[in-house]
């Protein structure tokens, strides 16, 4: 599959930004708003990115840019695409997601080393390792290293990304236990997919918002485990990405 043979590609416009190398994709508004603090960045000093917010360090130029809130592989698909064109080459996703396995609970930090493909975007970048897509290991290593340094434990394995978040049923959750996938969620394996088409670097680093390992749903979104959670990997980001 060549690169270039769509007839429409992402491409620098008008009124587009000259991005340094660095970006940090977070998929919820808090997280997003949580970072901007971290990070010293306006909340009112965003640009408007199709239906999210894409906040630099000055008018033109930053090292780092931290871009969000969105859902779904598609619309993810079409931010990466875009900050690619603009000039990211190392892209970090934070996200949330579902405990599959009975070993990981809600405020659990997870490094994805794969996600299985069960959505819809990543077979439109040609073919993967079977139906696994696989981040950069170095970006992964620089986030297992900088969690260790703050001495937070964190699960590493496969996870599930699907389209069909109202379709997790009991027979697919057993199915992806049997494969040890650790959780679920609906990006990750569409990012990878499209890092690996663009050859640029795509990490991730999930944490665990609720539990659909015993067939019902445990909610956790407004417990404090999970909320210290999102706060010390934001820290763990923002110093990941500090200027020396």
């Amino acid at each position: 599959m060549k690169k270039h043979d769509a007839i429409v590609n992402p491409a620098k416009g008008k009124g587009s930004l000259s991005l340094g190398p660095n970006a940090v994709m977070v998929s919820s508004e808090s997280d997003l708003q949580i970072l901007c603090n971290m990070m010293n960045l306006k909340k009112d000093g965003f640009k408007k990115l199709l239906m999210s917010e894409l906040y630099t360090g000055d008018k033109n130029n930053t090292d780092v840019t931290l871009t969000g809130p969105f859902i779904g592989a598609p619309y993810t698909v079409m931010l990466l695409e875009t900050l690619i064109a603009w000039g990211a080459k190392k892209i970090l996703f934070l996200g949330w997601c579902g405990a599959v396995s009975p070993y990981v609970k809600i405020g659990d930090i997870i490094i994805p080393d794969g996600a299985v493909i069960d959505e819809g975007t990543s077979k439109h970048y040609g073919k993967v390792n079977g139906s696994l897509a696989q981040p950069s290991g170095n970006i992964s290593e620089s986030i297992k290293e900088a969690l260790k340094k703050k001495g937070l434990s964190f699960h590493e394995g496969v996870i599930w990304s699907t389209d069909g978040i109202y379709r997790e049923t009991r027979e697919k959750v057993e199915h992806f236990q049997k494969k040890d996938a650790l959780a679920v969620e609906m990006e990750l394996s569409a990012l990878f997919s499209v890092g690996r088409f663009r050859e640029v670097e795509v990490g991730g680093i999930l944490i665990v918002s609720d539990e659909i390992s015993t067939f019902r749903h445990l909610a956790g979104f407004h417990k404090k485990v999970f909320r210290k959670s999102r706060e010390a990997v934001c820290e763990v980001i923002t110093d990941l990405f500090a200027k020396p």
